[in-house]
């Protein structure tokens, strides 16, 4: 699409959200039916109007694996944006995921919170995350509602949703893992570690799904 293209289908369709669209057509690669329960956040808690909210909203999909994958709205340019038009990389060039286990939506707000601290996060710091980095909590459990031995978490690209090329440039998807204590002291010691606890963790969960009821240690 040229940019004169670009600009005339943003002037005649002024609810056109490219960037929007490019994150459902990449989770309809694996999510082919409307499988996908959306959240917005609340409109006057946006940063953009003075408030605390980074993100436009997220959506639960169910997989048939028997998990939750939520995917954030708002680490990249969603709406139609002739400055943005042609770059790199998208905004923050990607948006998070996270596979819970979990079979009900309501069983997974507390990580849509913690999705959204982190966007808010990286929009205040400047600081964005890259595949193998770790994100240290305060040892304790990263559901404040639930005892666990997760405590801190790891990002890879997700597993299953392919980043995707678009008109504001690339968007990837960074996928967050649950990691306990003793796997997140090892990898402090040690970056290294990182790819090598990933192709550990895979052999029994090949999806790096989330589970608060996860106890044992790779490391």
């Amino acid at each position: 699409m040229t940019l004169e293209e670009f600009k005339k289908r943003g002037e005649e369709d002024h609810e056109w959200a490219p960037g929007w669209d490019a994150i459902e057509e990449a989770f309809c690669e694996v999510y082919p039916d409307p499988s996908g329960d959306h959240y917005a956040t609340n409109l006057a808690a946006r940063a953009i109007f003075g408030g605390k909210e980074y993100l436009d909203g997220y959506t639960v999909y169910t997989s048939k694996k028997g998990y939750k994958h939520i995917v954030t709205f708002g680490m990249t340019e969603l709406y139609f944006d002739e400055e943005a038009f042609g770059g790199e990389w998208n905004k923050w060039g990607y948006e998070m995921t996270i596979k819970l286990a979990e079979t009900e939506n309501e069983k997974c707000m507390w990580a849509i919170g913690m999705l959204g601290n982190l966007a808010r996060y990286t929009y205040t710091e400047k600081r964005f995350f890259e595949p193998y980095q770790y994100v240290a909590g305060n040892g304790s459990s990263i559901c404040l509602d639930r005892d666990s031995a997760i405590t801190a978490l790891l990002i890879v690209n997700d597993t299953e949703v392919k980043g995707v090329d678009t008109i504001y440039g690339r968007t990837d998807f960074m996928q967050l893992v649950g990691i306990t204590q003793r796997e997140l002291e090892v990898i402090m010691e040690n970056p290294d570690q990182a790819e090598i606890l990933v192709e550990l963790m895979k052999k029994d969960n090949p999806d790096l799904v989330t589970d608060l009821n996860r106890t044992k240690s790779y490391f």
